[in-house]
């Protein structure tokens, strides 16, 4: 993935990588980290909470550790929005939103580790680690070192 981030954009210049809270964050640190060891530059990493974008918030509890953290001006920037599993989009969309208020990138680039499928909105991850078709009752927990498929409780 990293590779394909430098490839498209010819480069790293003006590249940035913004984790979504909590299960992103990981994936953007670590791929800043390949980035770096491919072209020896420092990409800078930040962390998006969009608990208060999303058109759920009364289903979803607040994590009070997860944080938005963005020290760095994203305007006119290539933002690299990565998360781990993408499933219907609405968390993504959510993302667009508490993205924009940070500032105003050129270009926003979606990169997921996991796409289950199941859309609800008409987002498409410009990278992505595997496709894991799934039922829309299955729940995919992707960290860093594993994945794992487990069944909704009712």
């Amino acid at each position: 993935m990293a590779h394909e981030i430098i490839e498209r954009n010819e480069g790293l210049d003006d590249v940035v990588v913004v984790g979504l809270q909590t299960g992103g964050v990981p994936f953007a640190e670590s791929l800043a980290v390949a980035l770096d060891e491919i072209e020896h530059v420092d990409v800078p990493v930040g962390k998006l909470d969009v608990a208060f974008y999303r058109d759920d918030i009364s289903l979803r509890p607040v994590l009070p550790e997860a944080s938005t953290d963005v020290p760095f001006d994203i305007s006119r920037k290539t933002v690299v929005l990565v998360d781990d599993v993408l499933f219907t989009g609405r968390t993504i969309r959510a993302a667009l939103d508490a993205l924009v208020a940070q500032g105003r990138p050129r270009a926003v680039q979606l990169a997921v580790m996991i796409d289950r499928g199941h859309r609800e909105l008409p987002i498409r991850p410009d990278y992505i680690g595997k496709n894991l078709p799934t039922r829309r009752d299955e729940v995919v927990n992707a960290t860093v070192d594993s994945v794992d498929l487990g069944v909704m409780e009712r």
